[in-house]
């Protein structure tokens, strides 16, 4: 019979600060709180192995990265009304308080889903006939699942055991003691108190590939001294940079009809390319393309003669 009162629920609640971090998610050791709570049974037997009870709780501990510590501190109770007993100190529930110092191992700690193990030892404030008046030694044993959602914040679910010496309890002038065993299932969410990872550093600008620019008198395409020059640097580029590519374009302005513009600035991109060739570039790594009067570098009504858009732009990749 004193079985069936003592049946009492651990509050041994851990508020599962879970460790697993996916990809480098919990690579940060550092002190974390929880809290949570679920439901929990006896496993004494007899008429009270069916009641269902509650516990809740919190937690404060430090995570070494795989290896945990922390104190529990949890409150539960379990009714006892299926006994036909005129009541407890706590209206037909037996009740209980429990702090534990647990030591737990998280497999896999820097993964999202982290499996982990632990026990401990602590106290036990049992539920009398008038108060949590009976102090017992308890003990508890753990196996449970965390969910890293980032470095600082985990969920989980656990399942636990918690044992304690024999309780006893005075009723109606008779003292019972009997063994306290129960079990429970626990959800928590838990807070590390690291520094959120830093953002990852922003990608290279983009380098502008290097590009020279010739120009020409109206309605030519041969090239000045200034422009042979300008072209003998290009060349140089091309050598420095090893395997490379040019591409010459040549555009026109906005003088004369469309079609000769186009055969011009072909014949302009054409006399680049000769004059690159005799430099020392290979005929095979230049290609040349001809725009006409399509990207004006000034925009200009049609028949304005514009001296910079009639030009030929090298551009080495």
């Amino acid at each position: 019979m004193t079985v069936k009162r003592l049946a009492v629920l651990v509050a041994g609640l851990a508020a599962l600060p879970l460790t697993a971090h996916a990809q480098e998610i919990n690579a940060q050791p550092g002190f974390y709180v929880g809290a949570g709570g679920g439901l929990g049974w006896t496993l004494n037997g007899g008429n009270t192995g069916a009641a269902t009870g509650w516990v809740v709780g919190g937690k404060v501990g430090y995570d070494f990265v795989g290896p945990r510590i922390d104190i529990d501190v949890g409150y539960g109770q379990i009714p006892l009304s299926n006994l036909n007993l005129p009541g407890t100190a706590l209206n037909n529930k037996v009740g209980q308080l429990v702090a534990l110092a647990n030591l737990s191992y998280d497999f896999f700690p820097r993964s999202t889903f982290t499996p982990y193990i632990g026990a401990g030892a602590g106290i036990a404030f049992v539920d009398s006939n008038t108060s949590l008046g009976s102090t017992q030694f308890a003990w508890d044993a753990l196996v449970g699942l965390r969910y890293n959602v980032n470095e600082q914040l985990t969920f989980g679910l656990e399942g636990r055991y918690i044992g304690t010496t024999n309780p006893s309890v005075v009723f109606n002038g008779q003292t019972f003691s009997a063994p306290n065993n129960t079990i429970s299932l626990l959800a928590g969410v838990a807070y590390k108190f690291v520094a959120a990872p830093p953002a990852p550093p922003p990608p290279p600008p983009a380098v502008a590939a290097p590009s020279y620019m010739v120009f020409f008198d109206w309605d030519r395409s041969n090239l000045s001294q200034q422009a042979l020059n300008t072209i003998r640097q290009a060349a140089g580029a091309f050598k420095t940079k090893g395997n490379a590519r040019i591409t010459a374009t040549g555009h026109t302005d906005t003088s004369g009809p469309e079609a000769y513009n186009m055969a011009l600035s072909l014949r302009r991109a054409n006399a680049v390319k000769d004059a690159l060739v005799r430099e020392g570039v290979p005929a095979t790594a230049i290609a040349v393309i001809g725009r006409g009067e399509q990207g004006l570098l000034v925009k200009t009504p049609d028949g304005v003669r514009e001296p910079q858009n009639r030009r030929v732009e090298i551009v080495i990749q």
